[in-house]
């Protein structure tokens, strides 16, 4: 646990360099609050506001979830069935990296007109687009990673296909998928806010973001986006420490 603490030390450092030379640079070239307010002022408005960015960010918060449990839950399972099946692959992968491409604010005001935009699922289906494809991607990757060696000698007992996958190809993709989860992880919170600035509850953090920054309430702006940060800083230690807990036969993890 100290050794763990120890590494966050020259992160802290770097983030404190970072915020004492954002407020001096302030100070010094005497940049106007509305183009960047300092971070004293941003924290005066974190702890003012809390009231209301709080609950603000947990309605968010709760949206990314959904998403990013749907979106990853359709991955590894379409991951699955494409590694199964290398037909299909040749031909759904075309159309997943097709749909990939296409830029997440272009679906957030079609998802709105399909959902209520009042509602989360809007929110949950863009943050879901967003992380299906990494964690699909990173689980193929793992479930065809496999040795080859491994499966002639599971064969070799007479295993069935599917004792193959629970046996080696889903535990070696374990750690592809973990780390896809991590990424998703942040771009989940990222879907439901941008969701969010194209129709949302009241309550809701992106709306509260677009709202301030419409009436050039910055400080108050910034101080949501901080708050965003942390609930997605939250979401990825949450799957950092339940790789810890599920996948400890890799390095990596060991040594983490």
């Amino acid at each position: 646990m100290r050794a763990r603490l120890v590494e966050w030390v020259p992160a802290l450092v770097v983030l404190v360099a970072a915020l004492a030379a954002w407020q001096g640079l302030i100070a010094a070239f005497h940049v106007q609050q509305f183009l960047l307010p300092k971070p004293t002022a941003i924290a005066r408005a974190f702890w003012d506001d809390r009231h209301t960015l709080w609950p603000a960010g947990w309605t968010t918060f709760k949206e990314a979830l959904g998403g990013f449990a749907i979106g990853s839950a359709l991955g590894a399972a379409f991951a699955l069935v494409v590694a199964r099946f290398r037909f299909l692959g040749s031909v759904l992968m075309p159309l997943a990296i097709a749909a990939n491409a296409v830029p997440v604010i272009a679906f957030a005001p079609i998802f709105n007109v399909w959902f209520d935009p009042l509602s989360p699922h809007s929110k949950m289906a863009i943050a879901g687009v967003l992380c299906f494809f990494p964690v699909f991607v990173n689980t193929l990757r793992g479930l065809q990673s496999v040795d080859p060696n491994q499966v002639e000698l599971m064969r070799s007992y007479a295993a069935s296909e599917l004792e193959v996958y629970r046996r080696v190809r889903i535990p070696t993709a374990l750690p592809y998928l973990f780390t896809a989860l991590k990424v998703a992880s942040v771009l989940a919170m990222i879907g439901a806010i941008v969701g969010e600035y194209f129709g949302g509850s009241f309550n809701a953090l992106g709306v509260l973001i677009r709202s301030d920054a419409q009436i050039f309430d910055f400080v108050t702006a910034w101080a949501g986006i901080a708050v965003a940060s942390l609930l997605g800083l939250a979401l990825y230690l949450a799957v950092s420490l339940s790789e810890r807990v599920l996948v400890r036969w890799t390095p990596a993890t060991r040594e983490s």
